[in-house]
């Protein structure tokens, strides 16, 4: 388990605000649980799986 940072967390909140997607689409672009995305982007959690950490950054990526 890693933990995700605050840069991290921001980015794709804001990322998610400039596609005016939901966090179900997130979900469904990312790989990554809904349930978890909902917990990462409310703060209420910091610690997960490196994998997620992954693919959360490779989404980030493709976005630029």
């Amino acid at each position: 388990m890693t933990k995700t940072t605050e840069e991290l967390t921001h980015a794709i909140g804001r990322k998610r605000g400039e596609l005016n997607i939901t966090v179900l689409e997130l979900s469904r672009q990312t790989g990554v649980s809904r349930w978890t995305l909902d917990k990462i982007l409310s703060g209420e959690r910091t610690s997960v799986r490196v994998g997620t950490i992954a693919k959360l950054n490779n989404w980030l990526y493709k976005q630029i």
